[in-house]
């Protein structure tokens, strides 16, 4: 059962189409899962239809009208959740995170943050934003920390708690600047989860504070 979800600001630059890449994909991952999200998106995107229908047309320039078709003949195809059509219910791993994969996790490059925290950075296209798969080891802790800018995260196998509570498969958090979390795996198995970051994480632990200054985001 999922118990952690977006908050409404973030569903509805979501279903807007107002949010960051990187962002928006976790959060049509977690709609991956979610069926109250999904509704509550569905929801949104028929009262933006709406609110849109109500518009009063507008006449505009020839310039302006072949730079919006120029963008639309660009535009790529979105990234959007994908439910597997089996009674509501999903595969373990959401064709999304496969597409961005390319392969299993074995195949990934793992970097160690720690002997027992791996991290490998996927590319989304959005450069503002880092978008990595975590593999932390049954047990395992990644050192406490704070935020510079927001952190959002998807677990997408195991679990892991921290000082806030208790999440599984398919729930969302989000942090910002005044949080500070120790997440720590369920001691029966490993947890893998997604993190988006905007800006680097700040650890407060005193023996892991001199990495501080070297800590970069990578957004591609």
């Amino acid at each position: 059962m999922i118990n952690h979800h977006p908050d409404t600001r973030l569903l509805n630059e979501y279903s807007s189409g107002t949010l960051p890449l990187a962002q928006s994909v976790c959060l049509s991952l977690h709609l991956n899962y979610c069926e109250q999200c999904r509704r509550t998106h569905q929801r949104l995107q028929q009262l933006g239809s709406a609110l849109f229908e109500e518009l009063s047309p507008q006449q505009v320039d020839d310039s302006l009208l072949r730079t919006v078709m120029a963008r639309l003949d660009d535009e790529q195809e979105p990234l959007r959740y994908q439910s597997s059509g089996n009674g509501g219910e999903t595969d373990a791993r959401p064709p999304l995170v496969q597409r961005l994969m390319h392969g299993d996790y074995e195949d990934l490059d793992w970097r160690n943050l720690s002997k027992k925290v791996r991290v490998s950075r996927l590319r989304t296209g959005d450069v503002d934003n880092e978008f990595a798969l975590y593999r932390i080891s049954a047990g395992a802790s990644i050192p406490k920390h704070t935020h510079r800018g927001t952190e959002l995260t998807l677990v997408l196998e195991g679990g892991f708690s921290d000082e806030q509570g208790h999440y599984e498969v398919g729930d969302f958090i989000m942090r910002d600047a005044e949080q500070q979390h120790t997440p720590t795996a369920t001691q029966d198995r490993d947890c893998i989860c997604i993190g988006v970051l905007d800006a680097p994480i700040r650890f407060t632990d005193w023996k892991y504070r001199a990495v501080n200054p070297f800590l970069k985001l990578q957004a591609s």
